[in-house]
Order: structure tokens, then C-alpha cells, then sequence
């Protein structure tokens, strides 16, 4: 099934585009479903589209069809939304970003205030591994549409140079810190690419760095928000997440939070069930 005529539509940030059957394809076989599933679900939503609908009105629709399908597979669908749901204070982010490295064997520490030559700092995130320490800021934004400029890894920097330099007259050699991070949950404008290869600062995007970006980081290691889960109300998952439940599969370790919350035995079962599935579902 090919585009019978072009249809314009309206992206997050405003932007008109042509629809294209075959980007919604290639977003629904990240979802994990198979080739018949994503003909069905692609047919659906291609015939229903109109000029000037929204992206957010099409991902709506297609994740609609694919929950009735599979909860697994719409969790996955929904991943990038669910890294918004994190919160709007972004403080849930950070700590999501900490879980994310401390399964690639970093040790990590969450709003570490940190000495710098001029002011003192407060870093998101302070991870250590192999005797190099690495401070790590976070950038969240809640609405998307919204990319992170060259303003933020400007300002990143300058809080990292206070930092290093006063590091580098009190520690010892033995103990290195690395270059800073810039972590966000959109993407970098092309100028906040370039300043950070030339800072040299660690830049990490929903995208990139390519083929290693936060989505391929989740996807590889199976760690999702617990906001992606399809099975939990959102007062459930904000009770999660006040508990520094911000993994999906740390529900395995910590179900009585989930007995805390009278889900049923039945539900309790199916919710654990969908987080076996979904977080043994690695690329």
C-alpha cells in the first residue's frame, strides 16, 4: 500500500509535512508487532488520514490499535512518549538517566552538589566507573516539538570548567573526571552538535549519538520507563515514581509497591507478566 495522494500534515512542532505510509510503518516495527500486524494497523490509520491532521492525532490512533493488539507491543510504541510522562519537574528524568547507567556498571549519585573555583553546583547526576568520575546534567523538556539548543550546552560547559578546574588542584591523579554530559529527552539543534564536539562534551539526544542514542540505549538494555507500561493508571505510576520506582522491572524486586497500591492478585500477575515480556524484548 502506497500514498494514493499527498496529505499534509502538522508536526508537534508546527512544522507541515507530507504523511508517509511508510514512516508509520517503520515507528510500528520498532513496537515489535509483525508484518501483518503493521499492514493492518497501517491500512486502518492510512485510510482515516485528512489534510492538516496532527502527528499527535495519528500516533493516537495507531497506538490505540496496536494496544487492542498487544500491551507490549504499544509500550514500546509508546516509548518516547512515555519519557515525557517522567514529569514536568524532570527530576523523575534524571533519575531515570542514573538507573540507565548503573545497569552499564556505573555507580551513580543523584543532585550531588559539587564545589566549583567560583560558585557551588548542584549536578543531576555524578557517575563513577573505572576511576573516572563523570558529571552528568540533564535537560528535560516537557512538551514536545521542543529541541535543545546550543544555549544549553554553553551554560553545561562553563558549570563544568568551574567544577574541573577546582577538581584538578584537590584530587588526586588516581581519580579522574571525565568530560561532562549533556543528556536531554528531545533532540540537539545542529549548533549545540557542533559546540559540544568542540567543548568536547558528551552529548546525548533521543537520537544521537546515531545508532547509540537514548532510544537505542533503552531498547538494547531492555530498561523502560515505568511510565510505558500500558497496564497502570497514571495516579499508579505517579505513586511509582514518588517511590524512586522509575524502571519497569524494578517492579520484580519491589511488587509489594504494587500490593501498596490494591491491585488485585489477578492484575498484579498480568502487570508482571507485561513487565517480563516487554523488558525481555531487547534489539
Amino acid at each position: 500500500m502506497e500514498n494514493k495522494v499527498e496529505i499534509d500534515i502538522i508536526k508537534s512542532s508546527g512544522k507541515q509535512v507530507k504523511f508517509s505510509l511508510n514512516k508509520l510503518r517503520n515507528s510500528l516495527k520498532h513496537s515489535g508487532a509483525d508484518y501483518v500486524m503493521i499492514e493492518e494497523i497501517v491500512g486502518k490509520v492510512g485510510g482515516e488520514i485528512y489534510d492538516g491532521i496532527t502527528t499527535n492525532e495519528i500516533y493516537n490512533r495507531a497506538f490505540a490499535l496496536l494496544k487492542n493488539k498487544k500491551s507490549v507491543f504499544a509500550s514500546r510504541y509508546k516509548l518516547k512518549k512515555a519519557i515525557y510522562e517522567l514529569g514536568l519537574t524532570g527530576f523523575p528524568f534524571g533519575r531515570f538517566i542514573s538507573s540507565l547507567l548503573r545497569y552499564s556498571d556505573y555507580s551513580t549519585k543523584c543532585n550531588v552538589i559539587m564545589e566549583g573555583v567560583c560558585v557551588t553546583h548542584e549536578i543531576d547526576v555524578v557517575a563513577e566507573k573505572n576511576g573516572e568520575t563523570t558529571i552528568i546534567e540533564c535537560k528535560f523538556h516537557g512538551e514536545e516539538g521542543l529541541n535543545c539548543t546550543v544555549e544549553t550546552p554553553l551554560y553545561i560547559h562553563s558549570r563544568f570548567k568551574d567544577v574541573h578546574t577546582l577538581w584538578n588542584k584537590k584530587q588526586s591523579k588516581n581519580n579522574k573526571l571525565n568530560k561532562g554530559w549533556v543528556v536531554t529527552n528531545t533532540r540537539f539543534t545542529e549548533h549545540a552538535i557542533k559546540y559540544g564536539k568542540c567543548a568536547e562534551l558528551y552529548l546525548l539526544s533521543w537520537d544521537y549519538p546515531h545508532k547509540n542514542g537514548l532510544k537505542d540505549r533503552i531498547d538494547k538494555l531492555g530498561l523502560y520507563p515505568v511510565t510505558a507500561s500500558t497496564l497502570l493508571t497514571n495516579r499508579e505510576k505517579q505513586f511509582l515514581l514518588s517511590r524512586d520506582i522509575v524502571l519497569y522491572r524494578q517492579l520484580w524486586k519491589d511488587k509489594f509497591f504494587l500490593d501498596h497500591l490494591g491491585i488485585s492478585t489477578s492484575r498484579k500477575e498480568r502487570i508482571l507478566d507485561d513487565v517480563n515480556q516487554l523488558c525481555s524484548m531487547k534489539q
